[in-house]
């Protein structure tokens, strides 16, 4: 996070304060979820809430929530925005873990598919695309870990690629935003390709002044400004937590604590991998940050 906001910093060349402020809300978001989620009694008391609470949001987003280049994700309060996605993340990995931690009965089961699929079917209103892609990996992930069947998970994606089939289909401005794919090289003097090992330095790079240089391709602006080592630093971090999730999952008390830990560890490395992945063109750029760097008060927090 401190490398994300010394990045943003030497942007602007003053303080990002909105990074700041979600980090520091963020510390005390994940301080009161120790809390909360110490007690099993209280978070099985609590997911239909939850669950709700989660669908109340897409509605008001869908509502009231303006468009920003597409996709229809943002709510602006005043001189405040915020992104209800970020937060419905969490809401999506507890509901799912708390809903399949007891007996998989056909109810339990009735329940998760139903709220995964509002919360997928208000994305692709919202045509936040790239976040949908992130909820149904969480939902992969989720539902293997408490089947075990490959079988069932090769039909959910086979039905998901018939989906996206469709969707090209019938929405065929949608492919438009893959019309940049496989043309990197036409630009290597810029972005990840021009840093080096050591990076230009903070503010001297030219992907700052491109479109979502500080959020969607800010790997690009880390490579450029800081260097190839500190870049890898930064995803050796990212894997480093992902690995300690992976590790704790064995110990844990109780399957609620065990899908929640690979289910948020995945997000993020799914989330890390789109935004690095499309940033240096091997997949098309789906719009998303890349955790604890790119500029945002929700996606920080």
């Amino acid at each position: 996070s401190s490398v994300g906001i010394l990045l943003l910093t030497g942007e602007t060349l003053k303080p990002n304060y909105t990074q700041i402020i979600g980090l520091f809300l963020g510390i005390l978001f994940f301080c009161f979820l120790i809390w909360f989620m110490g007690d099993l009694d209280r978070v099985m008391k609590f997911r239909l809430y939850i669950a709700i609470a989660a669908v109340v949001f897409f509605v008001i987003n869908l509502i009231f929530g303006s468009a920003s280049y597409g996709a229809k994700n943002w709510i602006h309060i005043g001189p405040v925005s915020i992104q209800p996605s970020e937060f419905i993340k969490i809401a999506f990995i507890f509901t799912g873990a708390s809903t399949l931690n007891k007996l998989q009965t056909p109810r339990n089961l009735g329940g998760f598919l139903i709220f995964s699929a509002l919360c997928m079917g208000a994305l692709f209103l919202m045509k936040d695309f790239g976040t949908a892609c992130i909820f149904f990996i969480t939902f992969l992930i989720i539902a293997f870990m408490r089947s075990g069947n490959i079988r069932t998970i090769v039909l959910i994606i086979a039905a998901a690629v018939f989906g996206v089939f469709l969707i090209l289909q019938f929405m065929p401005y949608i492919a438009n935003r893959f019309a940049a794919w496989r043309h990197v090289w036409e630009y290597a003097d810029t972005a990840a390709a021009s840093g080096g090992l050591f990076g230009l330095g903070l503010g001297n790079g030219y992907t700052k002044t491109i479109f979502a240089g500080d959020s969607d391709i800010v790997f690009g602006m880390l490579c450029e400004e800081m260097g190839l080592l500190m870049a890898v630093v930064v995803l050796a971090a990212l894997a480093l937590l992902i690995l300690l999730s992976r590790s704790d999952v064995t110990r844990s008390r109780s399957t609620f604590y065990s899908i929640c830990g690979c289910a948020a560890s995945g997000l993020l490395l799914f989330q890390a991998c789109l935004n690095v992945f499309g940033t240096v063109d091997i997949l098309p750029l789906t719009g998303v940050t890349l955790p604890f760097i790119s500029l945002g008060g929700s996606s920080m927090t």
